[in-house]
């Protein structure tokens, strides 16, 4: 390895482990005047086939005590993707509950996308009890291996629905660490999407989630 290329790695490593402090941050809110309408700055698609509905409700319970996004349509993997985000190295944090889904009760954060068929996913299902890190390769899923870890699908841990959680993942050059709840789960490695791209939100099949106090920040240079 070349001296830059040394240097390079140091400072990622480094923007990595020191976590939001190294970043800049943004918060997203959802303070719509109406209900039942689109978020602005978003776009809604989907990966598969379906009909994903992503709609701004009021919702005094949530953590924000105001308004929240709310996902309510059925597809493959709905999919809302920020259209002003182009991120290569940060985090995203998103609070979310779920609160309805026989196939499925799930949450994800997308990163690095490209488009509704090229992106990094991790998500919590409350079905299954467990979190897991995805990529999406031409509209494929497939789980990534944890690191020191072989085989094996995420990792199980309680995801009560009709419960507030936090979900967060940091990304950094191929190393990617996985939040739940506030304790670090796991981290994974993978050099399929190594340039910026849009970050997201996403669910699966006929999950009802709420979204909230989303939160992201991209490494400064």
């Amino acid at each position: 390895m070349s001296h830059p290329q040394r240097r390079a790695a140091i400072i990622a490593a480094a923007l990595f482990f020191t976590g939001a402090s190294a970043m800049s941050n943004h918060a997203i809110s959802f303070e719509s005047p109406q209900t039942g309408v689109a978020p602005e700055g978003w776009t809604s698609t989907l990966t598969g086939s379906g009909d994903p509905k992503w709609t701004v409700e009021s919702d005094e319970t949530a953590p924000s005590k105001s308004k929240v996004l709310k996902q309510s349509g059925r597809a493959t993997y709905p999919l809302l993707l920020k259209n002003d985000s182009s991120i290569k190295d940060g985090f995203v944090e998103i609070k979310f509950k779920a609160i309805a889904g026989s196939q499925d009760r799930a949450a994800g954060i997308v990163w690095r996308a490209k488009d509704a068929n090229n992106y990094y996913v991790t998500r919590a299902n409350a079905l299954e009890d467990n979190v897991v890190l995805y990529k999406t390769v031409n509209g494929v899923r497939s789980q990534l291996d944890i690191v020191g870890r072989k085989g094996g699908y995420g990792i199980n841990v309680k995801v009560p629905s009709d419960v507030w959680h936090s979900l967060r993942v940091d990304f950094s050059g191929s190393r990617y660490r996985v939040s739940f709840n506030g304790k670090q789960l796991f981290e994974v490695e993978d050099s399929t999407f190594v340039d910026a791209g849009k970050i997201g939100l996403w669910t699966k099949a006929d999950s009802v989630t709420l979204f909230d106090q989303i939160t992201y920040g991209e490494a400064r240079r």
